[in-house]
C-alpha cells in the first residue's frame, strides 16, 4: 500500500504541475513580429505570408500605382483588390504583385473597381486583419469571405470560407498592376488551372509562370481575354486575361496551392508539389512559424520592454524577406541572359532582389555573422549572374538589371565577406567580376579614371558617384592585396583617395568638380543633381574606409567632432528639389535615406564616442516604433531595419570591407548570438534605463576593455561583451590612441586635384583666373592644349584672358606623383550681345548663370547635367540688347522636354522687337504642337 500511495503522489504532483509549465512557457520570436510596421507612412512593406527568403510572398494588393504603393500595400487604405502571389519589402520604385486571386460569390465582374465604378474589390477593416510571422488573415466585407494565406519557400497557400453557400467562386486577374506583354492560361482538369504572365515595369522583362491547385474540383470555369468571354478552356497570347472559377455549393472551405517558377508551368507544378504534398492548411501555417522561429532564434534579446521586442524581431523578420530564392526545387533558375540554368552540386541556391545601394551597408554584413552559409550563396549568385549577364548586379529584379541607384556595390558585399574568411566560392572569378564592374565606361566611371573624379557636366550625381566608387575601389584593393596581387592593390588604393579631389578645404564640405573648378553656387543643404537622393551635409561623412585621410583633410579629430556637431544641429530645411527620400531629419541628419546611415558612429573615430551613443539612442527611439508608420523611410530591403538590429545590439558596421564595428549604445539587458559555429556571443547592458544610454566601463571576457570597436573574430569565437551603463558620459571610454576604431590609406598616397578659382565657362571682354591645390604643392600649367609637366608655366600669380582658351594644369608636390591633369576652358562671348533676363530661372536650373541664354553653349540630352536654365511657375520674359549695330538674320531658341521629370517646352512663343529699347513691337509667335 505505501508503494501505490507514492505513486499517486507522483502522479498528483504532475498533474498540477503541467499547466503551470504551459503558462509559463517563454515566447518565441516569432510572437514579437508585427508585419505592419512599416505599413503605413513611407516604409513601403506588405504585411503578407512569406518565409525567410522565399520566392512567394502572398498578400493583399490596396493599392495600384504611386510611391506609398510600391509594396501592392498601404494601412490608409479600404479597399482589397486580391491576394498576389510576389512583392517587394520597402523599395522605392514599385513592382511585382503578379497572379492575382480575389475569391467572390455570384456573378463574375472584371472592372476591378479602381475607376470607382462596381468592381472585384472589396472593403476591409483593419480589425479583421492580422498579421504573422508566415500567416495573414482577413475578412472580405463586399461577400463577408474568410481569408488566411500562408507560404512555403515557392507556394502560396490560400483558405477562402465563404458565408454564403451558393456560387462560390474565385476570379484570376493576369492583367493586374504592371503592364503584361504576354500571357497565357489553360484549365488542365477540374482541380487545376496553369498559366504564364509577362509584364514590363522597373524589371522590364519579368516572366512568372504558376500552377493553381484547388481543394475542390471546378464546376464551371470561365474564360475572358480583353474582357471578352471566350468559349475555349484555354488563352494564349493575350495582354488582359482573366478567369472565374465556380464551385458546387457547400459550407466548407476552399483551399488553394499556388506554386509559381520564372522557368515553366511544369517546374511551377513541381515545385507546389514538393513542398506542399497535402491539404493542411494549419500544419504548412505551422511550418512556416518554424521557420522564422528557427531564424529569429538566432538572436536571442531579453529585457521587460514587449514594444522593444517587437521592433527587434520585427526588424530582424524584415531583414530575411529580401533576397529572394529564384530557383526552383529541380536546380533550375533564368539567369541575367534570360535562359535557363542549373545549379551545380557544390551550389544550394539562386536568388533575386538585390538592392545593394542600401544593403552593403549593414544588411549583408549583419549576413557575415549570422548567416555565412547564404552570404556564400549570395556571392555565388553574383558570380553567376556576371558569367551570364556580363555584369556584378547593381540593382537586380527578376533577372533584370535594373541599373537603379549608383556605385557597383557587389564588391563590398564580396569584400566584406572574404576579409572575414567567407570564402566558398571561387575567390578569383569574384575579383575579376569586381575589376571588370569598376572598369566599365558607364556612369562617369571614364572621368572618374581620367580625372580622379566625376564632373558635374559629365554625369549626374557626380559627388555621391565619386564617393561610393572611391569606397568600392578600396574594397577591391583590400581583398587583391590578401590575396597577394600587390600591383592591383595599389592601383586601386589610389582609385580609393579619389575622394580627396571633390573635397573643398574652404567650405570643408564635399562639392561638385565644374570647368576645374567648384560647382556655384553652393548651399550645403540644397538638394541637387549632385548628389544621390541627399545634400553636401549628408554626403560630406562618406570616407568610411579611410578616416584617417579625412581627419586629416579635416584638420584633426577635434574639427570633425565640431562638424558632425553643426551636422545635427542644423536647421532641418532643406532647399532645392523635393526629395521624397530625405526624411527622418535631425539637423540635416537624414536617417530616412541610407547615405546617413553611418554617421552618428563617427564620433568613435574622433575620440568622442559618448556621442554617438547620444545620438543612436535618440535614433533608435524616435523613428523606430511599434506602428504601422513606425519606419521614419523605406525599408528598402532590409537595410532600415539592419541598421536597427546592429544598433539594438549595440554595435555597427561603418565600414564593410573593415574587421571592426564601432560601438554604439545597447538597447537590452542581455542580448545572445547564435552562431553557426556552435559559439555564442552575449552583449550585457547593466543598470540599463531611458536615461542610462552612455557607457561608463566594459569587460570582454571578464577583463576591462576600453576599445570604441569590436573586432569581427571576437565575435565570431564567442564570449561575452559587459557594458554598464549610465546617465552621464565617460568621456576617457573608448577615447585614445588604440582604443578608436580606424581605417586608413598609408600606401599609394595622392594629392587632391588642384583647381581654379572661376570654373563659369564663359566670359565678356576679361576674366582673372588663378590656380590652387594642397599646402605646398607647386602648380604647371599650358594654354596651348599641351599636357603640363614641371618644363611648363608655373603659376605664381593670377592669370588674365581676354581670348577663348583652354587651360591645362596640374600639381607636384614633395612625397606624392603628380596629380592627374586637370582642365577648364573659357570661351569669350560676342561683345555685341547683352541680356536681361526679366523672370527668375529655378535655382534647380541655373545653367551657366545669368549669362546662359546667349553664351553659345548647348546644353546635353541630360538636363541633370546643368547645361540647362528652367523656369518653373512663371514664364520666360527676357530682352537681348544687340550693340554696335549688329545686323541680325535671324534669332534661334531652343528647348528640352523630358516629361518624365515634368519638363516641357514652353506652349509658345513670342518675339518682339524695338529700335530704341524702349518701345516693342509685335515680330512673331510661334505654338508648340508636340
Amino acid at each position: 500500500m505505501k508503494s501505490i500511495t507514492s505513486l499517486s503522489g507522483i502522479f498528483f504532483f504532475l498533474a498540477i504541475s503541467l499547466p503551470t509549465f504551459n503558462l509559463q512557457a517563454q515566447q518565441q520570436p516569432a510572437d514579437y513580429v508585427n508585419p505592419f510596421i512599416g505599413t503605413g507612412g513611407h516604409g513601403h512593406t506588405f504585411p503578407g505570408a512569406t518565409v525567410p527568403f522565399g520566392m512567394v510572398q502572398l498578400s493583399p494588393d490596396t493599392r495600384l500605382e504611386g510611391w506609398d504603393g510600391c509594396s501592392g500595400y498601404h494601412y490608409s487604405d479600404e479597399y482589397i483588390y486580391g491576394f498576389s502571389h510576389t512583392h517587394l519589402s520597402g523599395t522605392g520604385v514599385p513592382d511585382y504583385c503578379d497572379i492575382l486571386l480575389m475569391p467572390f460569390n455570384g456573378e463574375i465582374n472584371l472592372n476591378n473597381g479602381y475607376d470607382g465604378k462596381p468592381g472585384y474589390r472589396s472593403a476591409f477593416k483593419h480589425s479583421d486583419e492580422q498579421a504573422e510571422a508566415g500567416y495573414y488573415n482577413v475578412k472580405l466585407l463586399k461577400d463577408a469571405i474568410d481569408v488566411k494565406l500562408t507560404a512555403t519557400t515557392r507556394v502560396g497557400f490560400h483558405q477562402y470560407s465563404y458565408s454564403q453557400k451558393t456560387n462560390r467562386a474565385i476570379l484570376i486577374d493576369l492583367k493586374h498592376r504592371d503592364m503584361v506583354t504576354d500571357s497565357w492560361i489553360n484549365l488542365v482538369n477540374d482541380h487545376e488551372i496553369e498559366g504564364y504572365r509577362e509584364s514590363t515595369g522597373w524589371a522590364r522583362n519579368q516572366s512568372v509562370y504558376f500552377v493553381a491547385r484547388f481543394s475542390k474540383p471546378v464546376s464551371k470555369a470561365l474564360f475572358f481575354s480583353n474582357d471578352d468571354l471566350v468559349k475555349e478552356n484555354s488563352i494564349k497570347n493575350s495582354k488582359n486575361i482573366k478567369a472565374g472559377v465556380y464551385f458546387d455549393d457547400g459550407d466548407d472551405e476552399i483551399l488553394v496551392k499556388v506554386g509559381i517558377s520564372a522557368i515553366s508551368a511544369a517546374n511551377a507544378r513541381k515545385n507546389l508539389e514538393s513542398e506542399i504534398q497535402d491539404w493542411d492548411f494549419e500544419q504548412t501555417r505551422r511550418q512556416a512559424r518554424a521557420s522564422w522561429n528557427k531564424v529569429l532564434n538566432k538572436i536571442q534579446v531579453s529585457g521587460k520592454d514587449k514594444a522593444a521586442k517587437t521592433i527587434f524581431y520585427t526588424a530582424l523578420y524584415h531583414t530575411m524577406l529580401a533576397p529572394n530564392a529564384y530557383d526552383d526545387v529541380n536546380g533550375e533558375y533564368l539567369g541575367r541572359d534570360f535562359k535557363t540554368h542549373n545549379l551545380s552540386p557544390a551550389e544550394n541556391g539562386y536568388y533575386t532582389v538585390f538592392s545593394l545601394w542600401d544593403t552593403y551597408r549593414a544588411l549583408h554584413p549583419l549576413f557575415t555573422i549570422i548567416d555565412q552559409e547564404r552570404t556564400n550563396e549570395f556571392i555565388q549568385t553574383f558570380i553567376n549572374q556576371y558569367e551570364h549577364g556580363g555584369m556584378l548586379p547593381v540593382w537586380e529584379l527578376a533577372a533584370n538589371e535594373t541599373w537603379c541607384m549608383i556605385g557597383y556595390h557587389a564588391v563590398p558585399v564580396i569584400a566584406d565577406a572574404w576579409i572575414k574568411g567567407i570564402r566558398d566560392y571561387d575567390e578569383e572569378k569574384a575579383l575579376s567580376a569586381m575589376v571588370h564592374s569598376a572598369s566599365a565606361n558607364h556612369f562617369g566611371l571614364d572621368s572618374y579614371r581620367r580625372l580622379g573624379y566625376i564632373p558635374a557636366g559629365d554625369e549626374a550625381e557626380s559627388v555621391s558617384k565619386t564617393l561610393e566608387y572611391a569606397y568600392d575601389d578600396w574594397c577591391i584593393a583590400q581583398m587583391a592585396g590578401g590575396m597577394g596581387k600587390n600591383e592591383l592593390r595599389n592601383e586601386y588604393l589610389k582609385r580609393a583617395q579619389s575622394y580627396k579631389h571633390v573635397f573643398d578645404p574652404q567650405t570643408q564640405f564635399m562639392r561638385a568638380r565644374h570647368n576645374g573648378g567648384w560647382f556655384t553656387p553652393f548651399d550645403a543643404s540644397e538638394v541637387n543633381f549632385n548628389y544621390t537622393e541627399a545634400n553636401a551635409w549628408q554626403y560630406s561623412f562618406y570616407v568610411p574606409h579611410d578616416m584617417d585621410g579625412f581627419i586629416r583633410l579635416m584638420d584633426g579629430k577635434d574639427a570633425l567632432a565640431k562638424k558632425l556637431d553643426e551636422l545635427f544641429n542644423a536647421s532641418s530645411v532643406t532647399t532645392g528639389r523635393d526629395q521624397s527620400d530625405i526624411t527622418g531629419l535631425i539637423g540635416q541628419y537624414a536617417h530616412g535615406n541610407e547615405p546617413s546611415h553611418h554617421i552618428a558612429y563617427l564620433y568613435n573615430y574622433c575620440g568622442q564616442p559618448w556621442k554617438t551613443q547620444y545620438r543612436v539612442n535618440n535614433i533608435m527611439k524616435s523613428f523606430y516604433r511599434n506602428q504601422p508608420d513606425g519606419l521614419i523611410g523605406n525599408e528598402d530591403c532590409g537595410q532600415m531595419s539592419a541598421w536597427a538590429v546592429f544598433s539594438a545590439l549595440g554595435f555597427y558596421p561603418v565600414c564593410p570591407g573593415s574587421t571592426q564595428y564601432a560601438i554604439g549604445s545597447p538597447q537590452f539587458e542581455e542580448a545572445t548570438i547564435i552562431l553557426e559555429n556552435g559559439k555564442t556571443f552575449t552583449i550585457k547592458a547593466r543598470e540599463l534605463s531611458d536615461t542610462n544610454m552612455y557607457i561608463d566601463k566594459a569587460f570582454f571576457n571578464g577583463a576591462v576593455y576600453n576599445k570604441g570597436f569590436i573586432e569581427h573574430a571576437d565575435i565570431m569565437n564567442g564570449g561575452l561583451l559587459e557594458v554598464e551603463m549610465s546617465s552621464t558620459p565617460n568621456m576617457s571610454f573608448g577615447s585614445g590612441t588604440g582604443n578608436e576604431p580606424i581605417t586608413g590609406i598609408h600606401n599609394e598616397l595622392i594629392q587632391p586635384a588642384p583647381y581654379v578659382s572661376i570654373s563659369t565657362p564663359t566670359f565678356q571682354n576679361e576674366v582673372s583666373v588663378s590656380l590652387a591645390g594642397m599646402d605646398g604643392t607647386d602648380i604647371y600649367y599650358t594654354l596651348n592644349g599641351a599636357e603640363p609637366d614641371r618644363k611648363s608655366l608655373k603659376f605664381e600669380h593670377p592669370l588674365s584672358f581676354t581670348e577663348t582658351t583652354h587651360l591645362k594644369f596640374r600639381s607636384y608636390a614633395g612625397g606624392f606623383p603628380p596629380s592627374q591633369t586637370q582642365s577648364a576652358v573659357y570661351t569669350r562671348m560676342p561683345d555685341f550681345l547683352e541680356l536681361q533676363l526679366l523672370s527668375d530661372y529655378a535655382p534647380q536650373y541655373s545653367g551657366s548663370g545669368p549669362n546662359n541664354l546667349i553664351d553659345g553653349l548647348q546644353g546635353s540630352n541630360d538636363f541633370r547635367l546643368g547645361g540647362w536654365q528652367g523656369y518653373e511657375g512663371t514664364d520666360l520674359d527676357a530682352i537681348i540688347y544687340i550693340k554696335n549695330d549688329e545686323a541680325v538674320d535671324s534669332v534661334g531658341l531652343r528647348f528640352l522636354q523630358d516629361e518624365h521629370s515634368w519638363i516641357f517646352m514652353p506652349s509658345e512663343v513670342e518675339l518682339w522687337k524695338s529700335s530704341d529699347g524702349k518701345n516693342f513691337t509685335f515680330a512673331d509667335r510661334y505654338e508648340n504642337i508636340i
